[in-house]
């Protein structure tokens, strides 16, 4: 299982960083690269359209992550740092879907023989969007005072440094 105190103690895991909004807009734009390329390929390639679904959400909490002066490389530590850190951004359902998106996407890329559950994709396609728009919200609605209280939760955990 993995835990947020687990993702800390890993080489790429979660670590407090520098706030960048450069590199949260360029975050934001490959999320929005991904809803195109996944509305794209729907019809071509499902296991890209899969991926680029799963990848625009990915994207878009990264750039939230990084506007927080967060990063981390394990993608399952970044969807358990939103789900325990970000409940004031994101609600079960938001992380629910990014959970699934993320196994539909390994499902999908990894295990070639298996049969994907249509009405997964067609949810997938659908929510991408609108977790990205969240994402974009969330952004728009950081301010200092929100930054520094998720990064000192994280340090009075004795965590991320």
């Amino acid at each position: 299982m993995v835990s947020v105190d687990w993702c800390c103690r890993q080489e790429k895991g979660i670590r407090l960083v520098e706030p960048s909004q450069n590199i949260s807009q360029g975050y934001i734009s490959l999320a929005e690269s991904s809803i195109g390329t996944m509305n794209r390929e729907r019809d071509k390639n499902i296991v890209f359209s899969i991926s680029a679904g799963y990848y625009s959400m990915y994207y878009s909490l990264c750039s939230v992550l990084i506007a927080l002066g967060i990063k981390c490389e394990i993608h399952k530590c970044t969807i358990k740092f939103a789900e325990e850190f970000l409940r004031d951004f994101y609600n079960k359902e938001d992380i629910k879907t990014i959970y699934e998106a993320f196994s539909l996407r390994n499902s999908a890329q990894y295990y070639v023989n298996k049969i994907l559950n249509e009405q997964e994709i067609l949810n997938l396609i659908k929510k991408s969007p609108i977790f990205v728009a969240k994402s974009m919200s969330i952004l728009s609605s950081l301010n200092e005072k929100k930054i520094e209280e998720v990064r000192n939760r994280l340090k009075k955990r004795g965590l991320g440094e």
